[in-house]
């Protein structure tokens, strides 16, 4: 198969985001339901509030990426960082209309858009730059899950790599 830059850069990334949502969900699935909503300490987010945050921000940012702003106006970014009880379906649910948006819109895009400019919280960015950012983003909160439940664990953590 001849592989040009486009379809190299599109893999690879598509590749990393998999081995990111496969990683938090091997993390998560070491951890019972109440768990989800431990925090370390006072003041720290819990895993459901970040599965929130992570999947808030994927549903804003890739909707309509082209002909509306990343930062939706029906997205209350602050109400993501509040903890409340979600049972696991409901979590999980959340989590997978996230990652499937992002990774439908990541294979959906023609290399001829990668440098379009679309627009985030009212500036001016291209397509790449919002995939790498997003990919930031996602590689960033994962390791706080991935954290989290180590933490919850202690001993009986079982190793991810």
């Amino acid at each position: 198969m001849i592989s040009t830059l486009f379809t190299a850069y599109q893999s690879a990334v598509k590749s990393r985001l998999e081995e990111m949502k496969r990683t938090a969900e091997a993390a998560v699935g070491q951890l019972e339901d109440s768990a989800l909503s431990w925090a370390p300490e006072p003041g720290s987010n819990s895993i459901a509030v970040i599965i929130k945050h992570m999947s808030g921000n994927m549903i804003s940012r890739w909707t309509d990426m082209f002909t509306t702003d990343g930062e939706k106006p029906d997205r209350n970014r602050d109400a993501e960082f509040i903890p409340e009880e979600l049972d696991r379906a409901a979590l999980l649910h959340r989590w997978e209309h996230g990652w499937s948006l992002f990774l439908g819109q990541l294979a959906a895009i023609r290399e001829e858009q990668l440098l379009m400019e679309i627009t985030i919280k009212g500036q001016p960015v291209t397509v790449i730059d919002a995939i790498e950012k997003s990919l930031y983003h996602s590689a960033y909160h994962t390791g706080q899950i991935v954290y989290i439940a180590k933490q919850y664990r202690k001993e009986q953590w079982v190793s991810l790599s």
